[in-house]
């Protein structure tokens, strides 16, 4: 992800396609591809490729920039192909658009065409199978850039006739400077501690992080932690060192009702609560045995969480877990 300036006709468009890159130049991350891409494309030698990776990591960003290089915008229209996970993309539709545009030579224009095919993981199968020969049969005057989140879904016949390359999440580093760039162009007022919030929330998705401030900079004045927090429906920190304090120390109704009460004051999740929590028994000091007790405990109640069940019954196994570890570290100490 990256800038490209925000001009007129731009105003309402969302923060994450407004600051989209135009070029590789404008890119954040992923140096040593975006070199290598550089490279194929002076010498005029680019491959098939295979982007995959996590979300808002920059794949389909790091494409459509190498497209806007390649094609001026008078050509891109008639050179680029790019189909998403939202269109069709049965067999069907490899035999027939992808497969009519691939085959079919432009008369004025030089080089070859681009076929972009985003979330190529949700194609199915046949279509994946169909594909292969048709990359093999037009390579001559077509490129395909297929992009992913999961390598294991694309087959290997059509692994192997593409460059791979991994785009792994970013990290603070890379995020910050283009938050900041976009926090001066739209002159938020950003704390500290609101920054922190935004790349930690984030998981190293720089759209999501994009997304993240654009609704907090709408809903306060100030993006600062809390906000964010708020805004997202994310339990904050105190929130988690509460709930966590109320199991291990107060007894069983009273966390139960502490937590409930909580949980509707705020709109929290028992899913986000328990994810957070999680995190935060790894940085406590409890005996082996009494951690292994309770990460079981909670790998348990997620995975009936996931299967729908009720909130309510599954908080209440959650305070039971750690009013177990409780007594047993109490034993422990005997």
């Amino acid at each position: 992800m990256s800038s490209s300036e925000g001009g007129t006709g731009t105003k309402n468009l969302p923060w994450v396609e407004k600051y989209r890159p135009n070029q590789l130049d404008d890119l954040i991350s992923h140096r040593e591809i975006i070199s290598t891409i550089q490279k194929f494309m002076e010498e005029d030698r680019l491959p098939h490729l295979l982007f995959y990776g996590p979300p808002g990591t920059g794949k389909t960003s790091t494409i459509l920039a190498c497209a806007k290089q390649l094609y001026s915008p008078k050509e891109f229209n008639s050179m680029v192909l790019e189909l998403n996970a939202s269109d069709d993309r049965g067999i069907g539709i490899v035999r027939g658009p992808v497969l009519n545009f691939a085959s079919t030579r432009t008369i004025f224009n030089r080089g070859f065409k681009l076929v972009i095919l985003d979330e190529a993981d949700a194609m199915t199968n046949d279509a994946q199978n169909a594909l292969r020969r048709v990359i093999e049969k037009f390579t001559e005057n077509t490129r395909f850039c297929l992009i992913c989140n999961y390598l294991s879904k694309i087959i290997p016949a059509l692994q192997s006739r593409c460059t791979r390359f991994r785009f792994a999440p970013l990290d603070m580093t890379q995020m910050m400077p283009r938050i900041q760039h976009v926090i001066d162009e739209e002159k938020v007022k950003v704390t500290e501690d609101g920054m922190t919030a935004l790349v930690t929330l984030a998981k190293g998705d720089m759209r999501r992080s994009l997304n993240i401030l654009q609704s907090t900079s709408m809903a306060y004045d100030t993006v600062n932690e809390e906000n964010v927090y708020l805004c997202t429906g994310h339990p904050l920190r105190s929130d988690i060192e509460s709930i966590v304090d109320w199991m291990l120390n107060k007894d069983f109704t009273t966390a139960y009702n502490n937590i409930m009460q909580l949980k509707t004051l705020k709109g929290l999740a028992l899913q986000d609560i328990l994810t957070e929590v999680h995190t935060y028994v790894h940085r406590i000091e409890f005996p082996l045995n009494v951690r292994i007790h309770l990460l079981d405990k909670m790998s348990e109640i997620e995975h009936r969480l996931a299967a729908g069940t009720s909130e309510k019954i599954q908080l209440s196994s959650l305070v039971s877990g750690f009013q177990i570890a409780r007594d047993m570290v109490v034993a422990a100490a005997d």
